[in-house]
């Protein structure tokens, strides 16, 4: 599963004209779902979303996390992340998970996010979304979690 996450002073989407999630300073994690992944990779995601360190303490070092900040979390399933890009002028889609069994993993990881953090708003699976952002620092960083990219030590 993947996350590419920023640091926000304000994020939102719309769907159709209507602003369906907003959060002000926070992360904006916009999710890939690979096929292999499951329901203990969308828990391990959302564990390290959570503790991951972006923000800045006193010094302007990145040590703390969003559970430390309380900021907020904004969601938004993005199935182009998990393409394919390693060759040719097309991205192919075969990396990423079918949209059903991707559906009810990014569900999963809502319902997680919301059972670990106070303020968790989310895009919508499948919809054309349009999302806005004020990236801080500018701060982006790509999370991934799964078989292929966890080592054990």
């Amino acid at each position: 599963m993947i996350a590419l996450i920023q640091r926000v002073s304000s994020a939102s989407v719309t769907v159709a004209g209507q602003q369906i999630g907003a959060i002000e300073g926070g992360l904006l994690a916009l999710i890939g779902v690979q096929p292999t992944d499951t329901e203990s990779t969308a828990e391990r995601l959302i564990q390290r979303l959570i503790a991951y360190r972006v923000f800045p303490d006193e010094a302007g070092r990145m040590n703390y996390s969003l559970a430390e900040t309380r900021g907020g979390l904004l969601l938004v399933p993005q199935f182009t992340l998990a393409a394919d890009t390693r060759k040719g002028n097309r991205p192919g889609f075969s990396t990423a998970a079918p949209p059903g069994r991707a559906a009810a993993l990014f569900d999963h990881l809502c319902v997680l996010a919301r059972q670990a953090h106070p303020m968790v708003q989310t895009g919508r699976f499948g919809a054309d979304m349009s999302v806005a952002l004020v990236n801080e620092g500018p701060v982006t960083f790509w999370l991934q979690v799964g078989e292929a990219t966890e080592v054990s030590v």
